[in-house]
Formats: structure tokens, sequence, C-alpha cells
């Protein structure tokens, strides 16, 4: 099966959701909430991510996760990422009951969809937002459909992260069969998700890159980027249909106190501008 064919599969199953003028929207992805040990990545950015997951619900975002949430190549349990992230989950548990929260798998958690940390949750492989004014879809998904390695072969990816990798990764060694630190497999991984993107004529939002892309009427690909960004998370947001690429960081005010910074890293394109 080639990769325009499994995301052709992931689209044609995923759920649909309408998109209005008054429909907002934050889409984050790969934030590989860990167990809290030293190989845990969300751990320095659990504060940033915090304090945008609690902007966005108290403006009445939906909360949209494109996989890689949780970090479950690295550690075999669920309960023990839960645990450690109580306050994370507890947050979002207030999106689920004001259904406000839908959550896609990727490939570092594609076992989450057959786990339950909310009553009656369910992960999708993808998502589609119907905009209500062109009847056209934006498709929404995790991108690991263009890897290989990490979508048929995902068995052995995690046996080969889990045992090999993940050591070596104290001593520097990075993961080169991983679109966020390979950069080949970066680039390879993001022509395909563009060229697919382009072919279909859709919106493609995904993640799995970790690179933050606001696409535009040439290319319409997206990409939300990541939150284990050194010093940063990142996001889209959609309101008033127009995208926003954002960055949450940690910055300093003119007395010297820190307080966490929503930033704007382009300008908003509009949903008409594109279709």
């Amino acid at each position: 099966m080639s990769y325009t064919s499994r995301i052709d599969r992931a689209f044609y199953y995923a759920p649909t959701v309408p998109l209005s003028s008054h429909d907002k929207y934050v889409l984050f992805s790969d934030c590989h909430r860990g167990n809290g040990t030293s190989g845990d990545n969300f751990l320095k950015n659990q504060n940033l991510y915090f304090a945008a997951l609690d902007y966005y619900y108290h403006h009445s975002f939906g909360y949209i996760e494109l996989g890689d949430g949780d970090e479950l190549w690295e550690n075999r349990h669920f309960s023990s990422i839960q645990e450690i992230h109580s306050n994370v989950f507890w947050l979002l548990s207030l999106f689920h009951k004001e259904k406000r929260l839908w959550m896609l798998y990727g490939n570092h958690d594609i076992v989450k969809k057959n786990l339950h940390p909310f009553p009656d949750c369910c992960f999708y492989e993808g998502l589609r937002l119907k905009d209500c004014v062109s009847g056209k879809e934006l498709y929404l998904t995790h991108g690991h459909q263009a890897d290989f390695l990490n979508s048929k072969l995902w068995r052995l990816s995690r046996f080969l992260v889990r045992y090999l990798w993940q050591p070596l990764e104290e001593f520097g060694v990075l993961d080169p069969t991983s679109a966020a630190k390979n950069y080949r497999v970066k680039k390879k991984t993001e022509k395909r998700l563009q060229h697919w993107a382009k072919t279909k004529n859709r919106i493609l939002i995904a993640g799995h890159t970790h690179r933050p892309v606001l696409g535009s009427k040439d290319s319409t690909y997206f990409n939300t980027g990541s939150c284990v960004h050194p010093r940063c998370i990142t996001c889209i947001e959609i309101i008033n249909r127009r995208f926003i690429l954002v960055k949450w960081t940690l910055s300093t005010k003119e007395d010297r106190t820190l307080y966490v910074a929503r930033e704007p890293l382009d300008e908003p394109i509009a949903l008409d501008e594109i279709f």
C-alpha cells in the first residue's frame, strides 16, 4: 500500500466536524507527554502547555490533538503518564465534558486507540472539518502515514526506539529514522504530505515532523509543529475561518517578572484565500 493510499484510507474513515464563522479550534500535535523522568521531552514545556490549554479552555476553543499526544513508545504504561501529568488530563477532561475535545492518534500513541482516559472518548486516525460556507473539507491527521517505517512498521520502530535509540539519546545519538530528528526523513515526509494536499486539492493539517508550517494558496499543507521545541510550543488556531500559527513561550516584563506569552508567528490567512 502506497503512502497516498494510507492517507486516503484514513481520510475515508474520518468523522466530520462542522466549521462555521463562529467556531474556534486550536490544533496541537506531538506533545509526547511522558512519565516525568529525564527522558520525558514534554516536561520542560509542561507549564507553557498548561497555560496555553487553560487559555483556550476559558476562551471557548475546541481542542483537537493531531497525534503523538502521549509517548507510548518509550513508556509501556499510559497510567504512569496520566498520573504525572494529572493537571493536563484534568483540564482535557473539562474540554471532553463540554464536547470540545477530539483526539487523533499518531505513530507514538497508536495503541491509545484501545485506551480510554475519558469515558466514551474515541481516538481517530483522521478528522474532517467541513466549512459551512464553501462546503469544502479540511483534513486533519498526524501525518505518519507518509512514512512507511513509522506507519506500516511501527512495531519495529517502537522496538528500536524503546531499546536502542532511547538509551543512545542520552549520549547525544539521535534516531536516524525519526521525521522530527532526521532532516532527510523530515523533508521526504513533508514533500509527500504536500504532494497529497496538492493532488487531492485539499487543505491538509498534520504534525509528525515537528516543523510548524502555515499553508498558502500555492501550498495547502499546514503543520502545527510540536510541544517539545527547546524553548516554546507551537499550535494552529482557527478563528472566524482564519488560520493563525502561534508560539507560546516564556517572556520577561520590564520589571523582570516572567510570564507565558502568546505570539502569532505570521499574518493570519483566511480560508477564502486558499479555497
